[in-house]
């Protein structure tokens, strides 16, 4: 007897989801954009704000050329801070016990004391040295120069901001460098490769995914901490600039918003670069595949299914 052919089965209904509706926060999104919408319009109409006065001198040449010296100052001490911060997290993590002590020194001074004293400090280099001379005691000297004749402004600028940001940039490569677990270095080892090669081919490639984050924050704070070189004096960057004309026209509120206006542009432009640098970085760190990667994979196994 021939069993009877088994009945088809019938699909299983679809599945009515009724999204789930969260009206607490479309009540909190009506709520913030009438507060902003009043606040917007509470400052268009504040003649205080002298809008006249923003837009003509939003695009003065003047604070242009600031905003050029001002990232001229970041670059500068980030690159200065960068450099000596490799260099004390190295030494941080050295077996000699003498680096380690200067090192932690060195970060106990620069982290323990506010960045302003220190640039004040710098702006009185002149009147603590006025002159330094290299040679040997009681000899001929090798080198001579006069600092209240030289107009070094920004030089002090960069080294009083480039020598505080190194404390942190110390700690921040030594938690990176710290971060890679000791079985790659000593797979580098048993693979013949030397110090410098397991640092360049191993360790920092990993390290960078949490070197790059802290450090693109530093430099968008080096950006903003530029404001407080006044204090050497120097005052052609963008806060110096714009209060410089503020103290001519009696206008100061409306030159803070063009100051806050280009200290908000180029910081958006940095944020934009770190986070393509942090995406850069952080490729095999994630299990979830791209778009990209999925089609890669895809076309690998259409590849090996035609083999």
């Amino acid at each position: 007897m021939n069993p009877s052919p088994p009945e088809p089965q019938t699909p299983p209904e679809s599945i009515k989801a009724v999204p789930l509706r969260h009206p607490g926060q479309w009540l909190a999104a009506v709520i913030i954009l009438v507060l902003v919408g009043l606040l917007i319009y509470g400052a268009a109409t504040n003649p205080a704000y002298k809008w006249a006065t923003y837009g003509r001198y939003l695009f003065d040449t003047r604070i242009i050329e600031a905003a050029g010296w001002t990232l001229a100052l970041t670059v500068c001490a980030m690159l200065l801070g960068v450099v000596l911060g490799v260099l004390l997290a190295v030494m941080r993590l050295s077996p000699n016990p003498v680096l380690r002590a200067v090192a932690w020194v060195y970060l106990w001074v620069f982290r323990g004391t506010p960045v302003y004293v220190q640039l004040v400090l710098w702006g009185l280099f002149g009147s603590i040295y006025k002159q330094i001379d290299l040679g040997i005691p009681f000899g001929p000297q090798f080198f001579h120069l006069d600092v209240q004749a030289i107009n070094a402004a920004f030089l002090f600028a960069v080294i009083g901001l480039g020598l505080n940001e190194a404390a942190y940039m110390a700690e921040i490569v030594r938690a990176g460098i710290s971060s890679v677990h000791e079985g790659q270095l000593e797979a580098s080892v048993a693979l013949g490769m030397t110090w410098s090669q397991t640092m360049r081919r191993v360790v920092l490639p990993q390290a960078m995914r949490v070197i790059i984050p802290p450090t693109g924050n530093e430099l968008i704070s080096m950006l903003k901490t530029t404001s407080l070189v006044t204090a050497i004096p120097f005052s052609l960057e963008l806060y110096g600039r714009s209060r410089d004309i503020s103290s001519v026209n009696f206008q100061p509120i409306p030159l803070l918003l063009v100051a806050s206006t280009w200290y908000l542009a180029v910081t958006s432009i940095l944020m934009v670069g770190q986070h393509y640098l942090e995406k850069h970085y952080s490729k095999g760190a994630s299990r979830i595949l791209s778009d990209r990667q999925l089609e890669e994979l895809a076309q690998a196994e259409t590849l090996e299914g035609g083999r």
